[in-house]
């Protein structure tokens, strides 16, 4: 199994009980976009590197309030949601929905898909243990 073979399982499991759930972007702290979830590839690279830029802005306002670690961000639109949800040290999940979703359900599935990346990602590699002649 490849490496976006799990990142799309984890994200399927958690993501796809979201009422007009319409993608998702995994993305690395510097805007690249690691894998998309049912989002065309130049659309989640461009939400990717818009996104990279939200996030940045909340994290560096929460070191100025002493606010810890962000845990979630809601973008309100007409027409969509979107969340954003730190996924571990290095990376980022950006969840688009209609607005059909739940907000408590999409808030809920979106933090517990980012544990889930968050503890795959933060996995060391395992490595076999040299044998002894």
């Amino acid at each position: 199994m490849t490496t976006n073979d799990v990142i799309y399982s984890i994200l399927d499991n958690n993501l796809s009980r979201i009422a007009g759930i319409e993608g998702a972007v995994l993305l690395s702290n510097d805007g690249i976009m690691l894998s998309a979830y049912q989002l065309e590839r130049d659309q989640a690279e461009r939400i990717a590197a818009a996104s990279s830029g939200i996030a940045a802005t909340m994290k560096a306002i929460s070191r100025e309030v002493d606010g810890g670690r962000v845990i979630r961000q809601l973008v309100e639109m007409n027409d969509r949601y979107l969340c954003i949800v730190g996924c571990g040290e290095g990376s980022t999940l950006i969840v688009v929905t209609s607005r059909k979703a739940r907000l408590g359900e999409l808030g809920g599935e979106v933090v517990r898909a980012s544990q889930a990346l968050g503890e795959w990602l933060g996995t060391p590699e395992r490595v076999s243990a040299p044998t002894s002649s």
